[in-house]
């Protein structure tokens, strides 16, 4: 069965500019232009891929731009489209793939794609390094939700697209609107250390502010590490809001000792941090209030807390899930019909692609 794919209209695309090579490397740019000028138009089979196990992303991105930009200005200067000119054969967001795996092939007059390569293979290139970053840490979490937080160590443009890839890819929540914006969400959060300041740092003045206006609209989460105070600001926080307060999160400074902890070398949020946290609120009757932790959790910190059975509810994961690479490669393998590629390079068959129409 054809799994669905995004609308190309979902991208908001700058479709001129793109058709007019704007974000291309110019070496495609002055390959288009001199194919087109010499009347030069092989047939070309042009093989994408990447070198490490991976997740994909960023395809339906792919093939929005060759379907939305691919072409030629006519001599009238008028675009004339060359999507139904081509033929191309993908794979789908969040599938699992190989190294050097073909993950799209476009078979067509080259001179009418030539120009996108920059900006296909950049999209491909940034949503997998985002699918695969964050499929890492759901899976260290063994079952437990993964809030998707790197929105501020970023610029603003990328969040939309990176924001679904994190969504494929298993996040249950996301930090912006814009980040939700192509499944129809919204973005989640907690009461943050800003509005705990403007209550003149008193968490539980802001708590119940925040819960007053938001609680029947969304699960209400506050930070418990203003005052260093782990334990004593989640009881004074499950104590105040009661069945207002979904969860407290934990957000201490990797430079402090929290107070539950003090007489030891354990600065951060430590799974003994979450061990004594969970243990108050129980005791205080509010086993119902969830753990959210967060502050630079990886997918090898994640698997640590899970190891030594630290009862965290949620992880909140940040700058570490934009860290890496994951390129993408994009070559000619087939020239009117016969094989012709760079040396070391070869046409890869594979029966997973599908056309895309």
């Amino acid at each position: 069965m054809t799994r669905r794919r995004l609308s190309s209209a979902i991208f908001g695309l700058p479709i001129q500019r793109i058709r007019e090579g704007y974000y291309s490397d110019q070496y495609f740019n002055l390959t288009k232009a001199l194919l087109e000028a010499e009347g030069h138009r092989p047939e070309v089979l042009m093989q994408v891929f990447q070198k490490r196990e991976s997740v994909l992303g960023g395809i339906d991105e792919a093939i929005a731009i060759l379907r939305e930009c691919s072409g030629e200005r006519g001599p009238d200067g008028v675009w004339r489209p060359g999507w139904d000119r081509l033929e191309v054969h993908a794979l789908y967001e969040g599938d699992e793939i190989a190294p050097y795996e073909p993950v799209l092939t476009i078979r067509g007059d080259y001179a009418l794609f030539a120009h996108l390569e920059t900006v296909y293979l950049g999209c491909l290139a940034r949503r997998t390094l985002i699918m695969r970053n964050v499929r890492e840490v759901v899976e260290a979490a063994a079952g437990k939700d993964i809030l998707y937080f790197p929105a501020r160590h970023d610029h603003w443009h990328v969040q939309t697209g990176d924001g679904w890839a994190a969504h494929v890819a298993g996040a249950i929540g996301v930090s912006t609107d814009a980040q939700a914006s192509w499944w129809g969400g919204r973005g989640v959060g907690t009461v943050p250390h800003g509005l705990i300041a403007a209550y003149g740092g008193d968490t539980v003045a802001a708590a119940k502010a925040f819960a007053r206006r938001y609680a029947k609209e969304m699960n209400v989460t506050v930070l418990v590490d203003f005052d260093n105070d782990s334990v004593g600001t989640a009881l004074a926080v499950a104590d105040a809001l009661g069945d207002d307060l979904w969860g407290v999160r934990l957000d201490t400074s990797e430079t402090l000792v929290d107070k539950a902890l003090a007489g030891t070398d354990l600065r951060g949020v430590q799974p003994e941090l979450v061990r004594r946290v969970r243990e108050a609120l129980d005791e205080a009757g509010h086993e119902r209030v969830r753990i959210v932790v967060s502050g630079g959790f990886d997918a090898e910190r994640i698997r640590r807390f899970e190891a030594e059975g630290a009862p965290v509810d949620v992880y909140g994961v940040g700058s570490s899930l934009l860290r890496g690479a994951n390129d993408f490669t994009a070559d000619v393998v087939e020239v009117n019909g016969r094989p012709c590629a760079k040396a070391g390079r070869g046409r890869v068959p594979s029966d997973r692609l599908e056309r895309v129409v």
